[in-house]
């Protein structure tokens, strides 16, 4: 199972970061080990002072492929979920600034928060789907997939001419504007065109 994940996919995100709008898909990856078991505790990592949470729609791959077209991707997801792409901020500046990857800011035990999966409806406008991530009670970040850079089955078509997609595969599609710094003791609230399906505490 690969997390696979979008990096400046919606405008005003890279608006509040200052970086430059790509002309195709930014990549990067994360390990099974970034998936935190919610039911166990979530703690501040150590090595960052700087910790942000970043609110995303997850989609998870239900078939094999490689090279799909993107009028098929539909046919490669059958179910989504809110998720949280942690990021040690501070670390990921030092390593741009020095022009290495950012994997040691972005795929460290638990950087990978995800929600409670859920099946699509065949008839769901994807288009139209809206996630929102409350913290302590408030509302931070809210993502209109209509907002996209590049849609879903773009990043799909995009990715598999690289690399085979296989079923459990996870998609982060990219976080909006919003990100912000986390604290122990938030308390983290995703929903999903309305629905909860994340809840979780750092400590």
């Amino acid at each position: 199972m690969k997390i696979i994940c979008v990096g400046r996919n919606y405008l005003e995100h890279i608006n509040e970061l200052s970086n430059q709008v790509p002309s195709e898909p930014v990549i990067f990856m994360k390990p099974k080990t970034a998936i935190a078991n919610l039911a166990f505790p979530v703690y501040y990592p150590k090595f960052t002072d700087d910790l942000q949470f970043e609110a995303e729609l997850v989609v998870k791959i239900c078939k094999n492929g490689k090279r799909i077209s993107e009028s098929n991707a539909r046919q490669y997801y059958n179910a989504w979920t809110v998720g949280l792409d942690l990021t040690a901020r501070d670390l990921q500046s030092k390593l741009k600034k020095k022009g290495l990857p950012w994997e040691l800011s972005k795929a460290f035990d638990n950087s990978a928060i995800l929600g409670r999966l859920v099946p699509i409806p065949q008839d769901a406008d994807i288009n139209a789907t809206t996630f929102e991530l409350f913290v302590n009670g408030e509302k931070a970040q809210t993502g209109y997939v209509k907002d996209m850079i590049f849609s879903i089955d773009k990043i799909i078509h995009f990715v598999s001419q690289y690399v085979t997609l296989q079923m459990g595969d996870l998609i982060f599609t990219g976080t909006p504007a919003g990100v912000g710094t986390v604290l122990p003791y938030d308390n983290f609230v995703g929903t999903l065109n309305g629905e909860t399906l994340l809840e979780f505490e750092i400590y």
